[in-house]
């Protein structure tokens, strides 16, 4: 190949320029990818100890003096068994998907023995038994227990639609707006109750369901992998600008070669010839 045939490398300006880029990429992508190691590490925490709470023997539920260090990766999923009355005059039905199909979750107000009020998810109730006088033995009077897991609030509401506290709709078990339309005080978390079954066999419940997404592994993986994608894509660049400036360096012609071979013979051999 000709020296013309060739292309022409970038400038040095030019390859600084693309170098210093591959590099910025290659340090972000590692950066992400060692997060998503370290979010891992938290997840997996996250997940034994949301495991060991759920199997734990169940505790009283956060009083005042504790609702403000109740968070959800100190305390979710705690199993607490609360003693008091139910105000069946206050539930709110929130719209629900479960295992049973489309109905309700029946939260109700629940005044415990320490003197606060604490929502109780009772559990699942078909469309045609929203209304409590369609399950009237579930209608608990008196005192009694309940124990399940706490949960945190879940504000704003759900199934694309916002909660309508005017209208006593509710898409989302949202403590503090669903407390606030009936006029209560209540702690800023709520209990689903477990499967202990109610009286008539409504409301279901132990129905909560645990599903924590772990997906950093792969999230790490990819970000390494794009990593070692673009380092590998910037070494075969600059090996092929290095092999190009090599080539075109290089000389036509080198000192010491031999002259090419021509198939007709030199004039000085012809004349000895026709003198012979």
């Amino acid at each position: 190949m000709t020296e013309t045939a060739l292309r022409r490398p970038h400038s040095l300006r030019q390859l600084a320029v693309l170098g210093a880029v591959a590099a910025l990429g290659v340090v972000l992508l590692v950066g992400l990818g060692a997060w998503q190691v370290e979010r891992l590490g938290w997840k997996l925490g996250l997940i034994a100890a949301i495991d060991a709470r759920v199997e734990a023997a169940p505790v009283a539920p956060p009083g005042p003096k504790a609702w403000p260090a109740v968070t959800g990766d100190a305390d979710e999923y705690r199993r607490v068994t609360a003693t008091g009355h139910y105000l069946n005059g206050d539930e709110a039905l929130v719209e629900a998907v479960t295992a049973k199909g489309a109905g309700f979750w029946v939260m109700t107000p629940f005044v415990t023995d320490a003197g606060f009020t604490v929502l109780v998810n009772r559990g699942f109730v078909p469309a045609d038994r929203r209304n409590p006088a369609a399950r009237p033995q579930g209608q608990i009077a008196g005192p009694t227990s309940v124990t399940g897991l706490l949960r945190i609030s879940e504000p704003g509401g759900g199934f694309l639609r916002g909660n309508d506290p005017a209208h006593d709709r509710w898409y989302s078990r949202d403590v503090a707006a669903i407390a606030q339309a009936h006029g209560l005080s209540a702690a800023p978390y709520f209990i689903d109750a477990d499967a202990t079954g109610n009286p008539g066999g409504l409301p279901v419940g132990g129905l909560t369901v645990i599903d924590l997404p772990n997906n950093h592994l792969v999230y790490a993986l990819t970000w390494f992998v794009l990593a070692a994608m673009l380092a590998a894509g910037a070494i075969y660049v600059g090996i092929g600008e290095w092999r190009l400036r090599h080539a075109r360096q290089a000389p036509s012609n080198p000192q010491g070669a031999a002259p090419a071979r021509s198939g007709r013979a030199p004039p000085e051999s012809l004349a000895h010839h026709r003198r012979a």
